[in-house]
């Protein structure tokens, strides 16, 4: 019987699955890596830390199913997006620890770009807004306080990649060095309109264009890997894409108007537009969903900085909770959130308001709010921002929204569940597997390597999914988001 192998690289961490021809999911191991906070709003990933988690999960993996790992067809992998890092051409080890989507440290030069009038010229080659989420300004941060960064890019010495980049570039010992649509779309680098690393972009930011990846469609051969020795022979390397793309294309959102959210570290709701590059000008982006056959498919995307970090943070910093399980429990302790609101604007707030210097409040709170309000109002603010940006959506695409296809992590979450289609107003459709971005980048996988003819062949793959539908009242749900919005609005002030 084939197998094949997914590599599933995260913001939290990163997790290695063996999935049958049909879909189904073998098994999985997942290995989490640290978090660095070196200043306030600044966030870093160790990228040693990352190739040797995903060694150990898919040695882990191997370990247990032995009887398959020489079926292994092919390798995939998706990963955590606009995360960004420079690493030795000649030996593969970073120069940095990798700056994450995340972090803040490229506002001062965000801001001087926008000064500078130069929003509207990027904005009609890339899609996006300038803004410190996406890679560039990370890149020119690099360059300018970073020595030995800027000598070795000047020199050739040096590489830039996604996280997708870094791996199949160790994976295949510096013989490949690419990437795909999906992740050089969110550089603030990639014309997505002519499908090409843009010369101007590259000195806007200071970035030589020569370190920067070969981009390849997803069902490219991106290399070939014998992960470093576990394997006894070489697989080839197909199927690489964004993970929220990829959660995307496991959706099966194929179609113009079918939309998705993911409920993962950050939130991503996507709206897939067709083949027609289109511009909004509201907070939305345009980016590439994906291609295939050599044509480019375009989505809007409304970006949430922090989803299911928000129950992170409630955990890790502020010790409310031991396991991230427990909201549940602790938000239906309450019958309501007692007028208390938390606005995770940790890393500034993203679509629709896009304000970089915003910063996290609790508001509302009295001599009564307990322990149970602050966890209840953190679990109902995710539902806030996808209510926000689905607002934001429907009102720049014209389509009428009958429902949200959801997945990622946070999705076991009943009560959070329920409440975001009690506020959204709409059927909530959680798959079963909360972790589709896997899924999609080996589906892209099938696709490139000749297991599968044609999207048609995916209809037969397993898709169950739970119905969530809204029961709230409507001037009810409608008095629980006009307090968010006056909440966010105390925060923007």
């Amino acid at each position: 019987m084939k197998t094949f192998l997914t590599i599933d690289q995260s913001t939290s961490a990163t997790k290695a699955l063996l999935y049958d021809k049909n879909g189904n999911c073998l098994d999985s191991e997942s290995v989490d890596h640290r978090q660095i906070y070196p200043k306030p709003g600044w966030v870093e990933h160790d990228p040693d830390e990352i190739w040797s988690n995903t060694q150990k999960a898919i040695q882990l993996l191997f370990n247990r199913n032995s009887s398959l790992v020489n079926e292994i067809a092919f390798l995939s992998i998706t990963n955590q997006r606009e995360t960004i890092l420079v690493f030795d051409k000649e030996t593969g080890a970073p120069l940095y620890n990798a700056i994450v989507w995340q972090c803040r440290r490229g506002d001062p030069i965000c801001r001087q770009l926008i000064e500078y009038g130069q929003h509207e010229l990027i904005r009609q080659k890339t899609g996006l807004k300038i803004d410190a989420y996406f890679s560039a300004s990370k890149l020119k941060w690099l360059i300018a306080n970073q020595e030995e960064i800027k000598n070795k890019l000047s020199s050739g010495e040096a590489l830039i990649g996604t996280i997708d980049a870094y791996l199949i570039y160790k994976l295949t010992q510096g013989q490949s060095l690419a990437t795909d649509y999906t992740n050089a779309s969110r550089t603030l680098l990639y014309d997505i309109v002519n499908l090409e690393w843009d010369e101007t972009l590259c000195q806007t930011f200071d970035v030589p264009m020569r370190s920067l990846p070969t981009v390849l469609e997803s069902t490219a051969m991106f290399g070939e890997t014998d992960i470093d020795g576990l394997l006894n022979k070489k697989i080839p390397i197909y199927g690489i894409m964004g993970d929220s793309q990829a959660s995307l294309f496991a959706q099966r959102c194929f179609e113009p108007g079918m939309i998705k959210s993911t409920f993962g570290t950050g939130s991503s709701v996507l709206l897939n537009i067709g083949s027609d590059f289109k511009l909004t000008d509201s907070g939305a982006m345009t980016t590439i969903a994906w291609c295939y056959d050599g044509k480019a498919t375009y989505s809007f995307e409304g970006i949430i900085n922090y989803c299911a970090a928000t129950i992170s943070w409630l955990k890790n910093q502020m010790q409310l909770i031991d396991d991230p399980r427990e909201t549940e429990t602790f938000a239906q302790a309450v019958s309501d959130n007692g007028g208390v609101y938390l606005v995770p604007a940790f890393a500034g707030l993203s679509a629709p308001y896009w304000n970089s210097e915003a910063r996290a409040a609790i508001v509302g709170l009295s001599a009564h709010s307990t322990k149970n309000h602050i966890v209840r109002a953190a679990l109902e603010s995710i539902a806030y921002q996808i209510r926000d940006v689905l607002d934001m959506m429907k009102n720049d695409s014209g389509v009428c929204l009958q429902s949200i296809h959801a997945d990622g992590g946070a999705t076991s979450n009943q009560f959070l569940m329920q409440f975001t289609s009690d506020i959204a107003g709409l059927d909530l459709l959680v798959s079963n597997d909360p972790a589709l971005s896997p899924l999609g980048a080996f589906m892209m996988g099938l696709l490139g390597s000749g297991e599968c003819a044609s999207l048609d062949d995916f209809a037969e793959f397993p898709r169950k999914m739970i119905r969530y539908q809204s029961t709230m009242d409507e001037s009810m749900a409608n008095t629980y988001y006009n307090g968010w919005k006056a909440a966010v609005q105390r925060v923007l002030d």
